[in-house]
């Protein structure tokens, strides 16, 4: 006997309590893994959201982090993967004040600049999620209206179920309808059905509860849209429906069913009802049919993401089951068909003229040669030339046996075309013109949709690009190597970057970092934390004032948002090196002899996190050829391994790595490396240097007789170098630029004579920031401001550094020795 639904409910919304009937089968079955996920799906169905996620604490309270979402892409709407608890994003708000919070594409606009939050034409909302461990719900909305009144009230039962049981409404009572027949009721979602249709479903009559959801349940995941676009009353429309989908069997495959419906319009207290019948379709046809297959590709372009993922379904969903011979799927840019995807891919499978234009990975086929396809475009309507027709031999030979051409268009706009080829003659029935006629259509949507993706992609990896360095310098001693990979999930710009910073007196810094979220702010705070730590660098402070400064300025900005670093400087004269670490992962040493080292090095809390923070110096000694590893943790960390497993394996995989070749090394590296996250990878063999510069220093006190003291310094150093050619102009420099020195700043003088070569480098340290100014002109009765026309007149070359509290004045002179 089957069961029966009462039709009605009075005073209550009917979406409304169909969203409760299903969140209370979902909060009635056992504890399973994706039942979160399910109830969030609900909220696709009854609110009209685009995409939901719920957020949690994260175990240290300062984040709010996703831990499940359903919908479409989050990159395309823009939400981030976690929230500062404090921050001031749209969930944060909502947690803290413990209301919800409602955003429509005005208010977004108005703080899309401010906020990470999507910045189309989205409604958004946040709500608390009542539970212990506190969090939120946010849902995004593509829909021009955003949510309404019984949107809201459905995404306030979502979220009451995401913590806590729903409530399931009683069954009502009506009369049986035949064996293979239903009657479903659009606005409860009770369904009455024959004694056949539960056996297709592998129900008894005592196993069934009269929803539907019970018999949704059973459907195979792929086919669920298009089951729940014929039982959503909002996606039904008046009139006959036909869907094939599977079922879930016991034991075996999924059963194919054919579900034939029509929607009849309710009143007079009576709700709209969907009445029909449910046969088995498995003994209809012997393999996939038309409209499974649709449905199958729909499905798969639902997820493609990009051009070439767009093909990628193209080709799944119709080669094999049309058992075609070769299959082509191409952009049309400007006159040329760009190809994405090609099977097979060999180039010994297609005719010449595409191997002819076989430029990189796929060839470019000019639509002039083949004016029979570019008629086909102009036209918009998908062809199909049988066994035989008269064809330019570029397309004749794509498919001798039959050739279908399907422009691929969206509206007035023609972005691509597929070419499908077979090599034995081959029969086009209908229904098989009407599946490629479907298929075209599907494809070009998601085709221009990819496009716009792939567009803002890569602008998205330009503007990464922009700010990293161009190019690393050359250095004395020994040779760097950097990449970079973005992340291939979503739009989302990443805060991993690295510098390499030429440092005086031969020494450099290796700089890696990364900045917390994956965003435009995060990029653009990147760029600034780079641009700091070089300045303060070059500066001339120490590696932990570089470090601590940088801190600062990150907490004063007031950003959501922190950063971690590893900051190396490298004496490349000496082969030690200084390193600061402030929340990063420690360098990896390969040691000359193939042994490697993780360095325990001893770390400060991230950047930015707090302003009373100390970041302490740990010294490295680097032997010639040692090689020093730097990186992010999207080249270590994964799913399956933490951060220790994956710095592990890094050490082994450098170990047994040539660093002769550091650019094969480091591709090597990134070869395997997981793109869930961007990646930074910085390398440096230190090789020695074969010319070490000789070095004095002098400290220049304040007495009456101090240049003097300057000047025999400089002479009794200059003959034990045995550099005397020029003496005389280097005793009259040093003059100049100690009395300036002493005559304009206050403070510690300090003299560096450095010979490299037959180059004589002098410098004058000292404590005032302000740069010697030459003067434009000197008249016969002015007493001072010639010596700075003296040193640049005796000088090969002469400027000004700055050096941490002051300034350094140099002079170079060709020194023969």
């Amino acid at each position: 006997m089957a069961n029966v639904v009462g039709e009605g409910a009075a005073g209550r919304s009917t979406r409304t309590l169909r969203a409760e009937g299903a969140l209370a089968t979902i909060a009635a079955e056992p504890e399973s893994p994706d039942r979160v996920r399910r109830v969030l799906e609900q909220a696709l169905v009854f609110a009209g959201a685009a995409f939901v996620a719920v957020y949690t604490h994260s175990g240290d309270g300062e984040q709010l982090r996703l831990v499940e979402s359903a919908g479409i892409p989050r990159a395309l709407c823009g939400v981030r993967d976690s929230y500062s608890a404090a921050g001031h994003s749209p969930a944060a708000d909502a947690v803290r004040g413990r209301r919800p919070v409602w955003l429509g594409p005005e208010e977004l606009a108005a703080q899309a600049q401010a906020r990470r939050v999507p910045a189309r034409d989205f409604s958004l909302a946040a709500l608390p999620v009542r539970h212990d461990s506190g969090g939120c719900l946010l849902a995004v909305s593509e829909r021009p209206g955003g949510f309404d009144t019984d949107d809201r009230v459905c995404l306030g039962l979502v979220t009451d179920a995401v913590a806590l049981p729903g409530r399931q409404p009683a069954p009502d009572g009506g009369g049986d309808p035949a064996p293979d027949a239903f009657v479903l009721a659009m606005d409860t979602g009770r369904v009455r059905v024959g004694d056949d249709i539960l056996d297709l479903f592998g129900l008894g009559p005592d196993d069934f509860d009269g929803r539907v959801e019970t018999l949704v349940g059973r459907t195979v995941p792929e086919d669920l849209p298009s089951v729940m676009s014929v039982v959503e009353s909002d996606h039904m429309t008046i009139g006959e429906r036909e869907l094939e989908f599977r079922v879930v069997q016991p034991a075996g495959p999924p059963k194919w069913l054919r579900l034939r419906g029509r929607l009849l319009p309710g009143g007079e207290g009576r709700p709209a009802r969907l009445v029909g019948s449910v046969a088995d379709a498995s003994t209809l046809r012997a393999d996939v049919t038309d409209v499974a297959r649709v449905q199958r590709l729909a499905t798969a372009l639902t997820t493609a993401v990009t051009v070439r993922d767009v093909g990628k379904a193209v080709v799944a969903a119709l080669r094999g089951p049309l058992r075609a011979d070769r299959i082509a799927v191409a952009e049309l840019e400007s006159d040329r068909l760009v190809v994405t995807v090609l099977d097979p891919p060999e180039p010994d499978a297609w005719p010449d003229l595409w191997r002819a234009e076989w430029r990189t990975e796929w060839p470019e086929a000019p639509v002039r040669t083949m004016p029979t396809l570019a008629a086909v475009l102009r036209e918009g309507r998908a062809r199909i030339w049988p066994a035989g027709s008269a064809l330019e031999t570029s397309l004749a030979e794509v498919g001798p046996g039959g050739l279908a051409m399907l422009p691929l268009s969206a509206g007035n706009r023609t972005a691509g075309a597929c070419l499908i080829g077979w090599d034995t003659p081959h029969d086009f029935g209908a229904d098989e013109r009407a599946l490629l006629t479907a298929a075209a259509g599907l494809a070009g949507q998601a085709l221009m949709r990819a496009r716009a993706f792939d567009a803002e992609h890569e602008l998205v990896g330009m503007l990464q690009r922009q700010l990293l360095p161009r190019r690393l310098p050359r250095l004395p001693g020994a040779v760097a190597v950097a990449r970079y990979l973005p992340s291939t999930a979503g739009l989302e710009l990443g805060g991993d970057w690295y510098d390499v910073i030429p440092l005086p007196d031969n020494h450099v810094a290796l700089v890696i970092g990364d900045v917390q979220g994956h965003s435009a702010g995060a990029a653009t705070l990147m760029g600034q934390m780079r641009t700091a730590l070089r300045a303060y660098a070059v500066e001339g402070h120490t590696p932990d004032v570089v470090v601590s400064h940088t801190n600062r300025l990150l907490v004063d900005m007031e950003s959501d948002l922190f950063a971690t670093c590893c900051y190396v400087d490298v004496d490349l004269e000496q082969g030690s090196a200084w390193c600061v670490r402030a929340g990063h992962l420690p360098p990896v040493l390969r040691h000359p002899d193939g042994s490697t080292e993780i360095v325990e090095v001893e770390g400060g809390p991230p950047l930015g996190v707090t302003a009373q923070a100390d970041f302490p110096m740990s010294p490295l000694r680097l032997g010639p050829g040692t090689v020093v590893a730097l990186t992010t943790d999207g080249l270590v960390e994964t799913v399956e391994a933490d951060i220790d497993e994956g710095m592990d394996h890094l050490a082994r995989r450098l170990a047994a790595a040539d660093p002769a070749d550091l650019g094969v090394v480091a591709d090597g590296l990134l070869g395997k490396a997981p793109r869930s996250d961007d990646v930074a990878l910085l390398l440096m063999r230190y090789e020695g240097m074969t010319l070490r510069p000789l070095r004095e220093t002098w400290t220049v006190w304040r007495v009456p007789q101090a240049v003097g003291h300057a000047r025999r310094f400089t002479r009794r150093t200059l003959r034990s170098w045995d550099a005397t050619e020029d003496l005389d102009a280097a005793l009259l420099v040093v003059s100049e630029l100690v009395t300036n020195a002493l005559v304009h700043t206050e403070g510690q003088v300090r003299l560096d004579l450095t010979l490299v070569g037959d180059r004589l480098r002098l410098a004058v340290a000292d404590a005032s920031p302000r740069s010697p100014a030459k003067p434009s002109s000197i008249g016969w009765e002015a007493t001072g401001g010639r010596g700075i026309l003296l040193v640049e007149a005796l000088s090969a070359a002469w400027g000004t550094l700055p050096v941490s509290g002051g300034k350094q004045v140099w002079a170079e002179l060709g020194a023969h020795r």
